[in-house]
């Protein structure tokens, strides 16, 4: 069985160390607002701002809280860890597992996201979204380790 693009299976426990405090403080960020002070920092990018005169700039330094960039940056990277790093015995069937999850998140998340286009608009349309780029890779680790705990159980079960 060909493996070669999974990550090593202790980038799983390194990635759930990273991953669920992240989301943790991503969620309690995002309702209450919360951006500590001390990561009020001048950045460098695209921010769509007009100078004085009134004319577009495309690179500028604003201040900006950076805890948002950090945390979607941890998650992304972290969820990556969890989802696509080896088992400890990964064979056939985890394979198997591994591809339906997949599937079956990507169905699920585009659900939500044609819901969303439906009956969500103006700024709540845009959390919907930025949720949204979050949600294929959450679901896909719920429905992977749910598939997986499912199959230990079978497997006592069988024995």
């Amino acid at each position: 069985m060909n493996t070669k693009y999974l990550l090593p299976n202790k980038l799983k426990k390194l990635g759930w160390l990273i991953f669920i405090p992240a989301v943790i403080i991503g969620i309690i960020s995002w309702f209450y607002e919360w951006e500590p002070e001390f990561l009020d920092l001048a950045v460098i990018g695209y921010t769509g701002l007009e100078d004085t005169y009134g004319k577009l700039e495309i690179m500028q330094t604003p201040i900006n809280n950076v805890l948002n960039e950090i945390l979607g940056v941890f998650i992304i990277m972290s969820g990556l860890m969890v989802a696509f790093s080896k088992e400890k015995d990964e064979d056939e069937l985890i394979s198997v597992i591994r591809l339906e999850s997949l599937v079956w998140a990507t169905y699920w998340n585009y659900a939500i996201l044609i819901l969303a286009f439906i009956l969500v608009y103006d700024m709540a349309f845009f959390n919907v979204m930025v949720f949204n780029m979050f949600t294929i890779l959450i679901l896909f680790i719920a429905k992977f380790n749910w598939a997986l705990l499912k199959l230990k159980k079978s497997l006592v079960h069988e024995e």
